[in-house]
């Protein structure tokens, strides 16, 4: 038996990098599944429906992760996520991955509430705003895009909103979800906090708890 992992969070908190580390200790598969919304609304920048990107969605899209990590993008992606038709489309792709033999990690918004409502472990991860916006303004920049971190700070104020706002799965933490703010956490500390809630999961089904 291995684990589903959950880790919600708004953009920045460092959810993405603990997924991933955690994947990587565990051996576990990882979907980044705010990449899908933001594939999506690539399509939709290059004139295509919402709902029909959506459903013609492949992993080779998703794949790219560079290219969609542009701001455009990224507001795009917010958009077309607080469309219902949209998030069900994508709904059975997210828990299909989830299912799979082998232990899986999922981030993005809704996973603790909508996407795997039953997951192992739960975590929601959260920053400051201004925490946030630096990361978000270092990662950009290193990436050669030419933006401000008032403009930044701005963009990342407006998908809270709307992410917080959207009338289907808003972003919210699960009842039962281990909450963490990495403000002041190095990349270290978050892992290994992360990496603690994981062992006491893993320790409950009987499991080896991990190294």
């Amino acid at each position: 038996m291995s684990l589903t992992i959950a880790i919600d969070g708004p953009a920045a908190s460092g959810k993405g990098t603990i997924a991933r580390a955690l994947a990587e200790r565990l051996g576990y598969r990882y979907l980044d599944t705010g990449l899908l919304y933001r594939a999506v609304g690539r399509r939709t920048l290059q004139g295509m429906a919402p709902l029909d990107a959506a459903e013609a969605l492949t992993a080779a899209e998703v794949a790219d992760a560079d290219a969609l990590r542009a701001p455009d993008v990224a507001q795009a992606a917010s958009r077309v996520a607080a469309m219902p038709e949209v998030r069900a489309a994508l709904v059975d792709f997210q828990r299909a991955f989830a299912r799979r033999m082998g232990g899986a990690v999922l981030d993005g918004r809704d996973i603790g509430t909508v996407i795997c409502p039953d997951a192992d472990v739960k975590l929601f991860v959260t920053a400051s705003d201004a925490v946030r916006a630096e990361r978000r303004f270092k990662e950009l920049s290193g990436k050669g895009h030419s933006v401000t971190l008032a403009e930044v700070a701005a963009d990342l104020a407006e998908r809270d909103r709307r992410d917080a706002a959207r009338a289907t799965a808003p972003l919210t933490a699960a009842p039962d979800a281990v909450r963490m703010d990495t403000s002041t956490m190095s990349i270290e500390t978050a892992v290994e906090t992360a990496l603690a809630v994981v062992g006491d999961a893993l320790r409950r089904t009987g499991q080896s708890a991990v190294s």
